[in-house]
């Protein structure tokens, strides 16, 4: 980062008004564009002016472009909170550009409006699919309880949220998490969980696409992990488990919500379960190989499905067997 560069970045209205636009959401290249009425290879432009000054983050979502500020632990933090607090100084002293950021905000509602409709079409669309599983196992709220129980024994820190679905588990620890990356495979989702946690800083909360078998992020990142009713969704748990192991701290936890081991075999068509839940010593031996050391879990059994909490804490270094091998001895 040169600061000659971040000053030229600066030099430009409409970067103003995208660097203050991004202090308070992240945003779509076309979203940006639609504020700033302005053409989308003209805002591209800018952008990449802003990126290359390192103020700003691209990130691609299929074949979205989402902008962000840069990271806020990263070495431009600083600078960052400083633009920031320039931005706001300015708004006050300068009234055309406090009318500028005015506007720039109205047309920002309109769009958090648009996010929250599309999320209400999805939840719509497969409302009554979640309800009939929701009916088999305890109730979510009771869940939820049991889970910031179980990891209220230690400060959450840097958090990743696996699967994040809908988002309701980074809004969940936003309070006491230091900060949140959500990550999810599907973009339809992700755009869900975009419009519930649009309301949460910017600087507390990234959502990411990304695969649990190949994470997109580098290697001891987080010092919690977090797979609510996501494992059963892998037909080897083992690469998730061991992708996770290779993004926590060592001494960090990893949380598992998931089924305990059950016989309903309809959940593999109705609902693409490819494992019908996991008894403690499974999930004992996938955690060991994967280099954590499990605790006692936790059963929830107000339900025909038993849902169970396992915590693993990291060890500094992981067993060398595979963790393939240790699903053949479990399973």
């Amino acid at each position: 980062m040169v600061i000659e560069d971040i000053f030229k970045a600066l030099g430009d209205s409409t970067r103003l008004r995208i660097a203050r636009l991004l202090g308070t959401m992240e945003l779509a290249v076309g979203e940006l564009a639609q504020v700033l009425g302005q053409s989308q290879p003209r805002v591209s432009r800018h952008v990449g002016i802003l990126c290359d000054a390192g103020l700003a983050e691209r990130r691609r979502e299929g074949s979205w472009v989402f902008l962000r500020q840069a990271d806020p632990e990263g070495p431009a933090a600083p600078i960052i909170e400083a633009t920031q607090a320039l931005l706001a100084t300015a708004e006050v002293a300068e009234p055309a550009f406090a009318a500028l950021c005015e506007a720039d905000r109205r047309k920002l509602a309109a769009i958090r409006e648009a996010r929250d409709a599309a999320a209400g079409i999805y939840f719509a669309r497969h409302a009554g699919e979640w309800d009939e599983l929701r009916l088999l196992h305890s109730p979510d709220a009771e869940v939820e309880r049991r889970l910031v129980e179980a990891l209220a024994d230690a400060p959450l820190g840097a958090m990743l949220d696996i699967g994040t679905g809908t988002g309701r588990m980074a809004e969940l620890f936003a309070g006491t998490a230091d900060r949140i990356v959500a990550l999810d495979k599907n973009l339809e989702m992700l755009r869900v969980a975009r419009a519930k946690l649009q309301h949460l800083p910017t600087a507390q909360i990234e959502l990411v696409q990304g695969d649990f078998a190949d994470l997109p992020l580098p290697a001891a990142s987080f010092d919690t992990v977090l797979l609510h009713q996501v494992l059963h969704f892998a037909t080897d748990p083992g690469p998730a488990l061991d992708e996770a192991a290779r993004v926590t701290r060592a001494g960090g936890r990893i949380a598992i919500v998931d089924f305990a081991s059950h016989d309903r075999e309809e959940l593999r068509t109705r609902h693409q379960h490819a494992r019908l839940g996991f008894t403690d010593r499974q999930m004992a031996e996938l955690l060991r190989a994967a280099g954590f050391t499990a605790s006692t879990p936790v059963a929830l059994e107000g339900g025909e499905l038993v849902v169970k909490i396992w915590i693993g804490k990291r060890r500094a270094a992981a067993f060398a067997k595979s963790s393939a091998e240790s699903i053949r001895e479990t399973a």
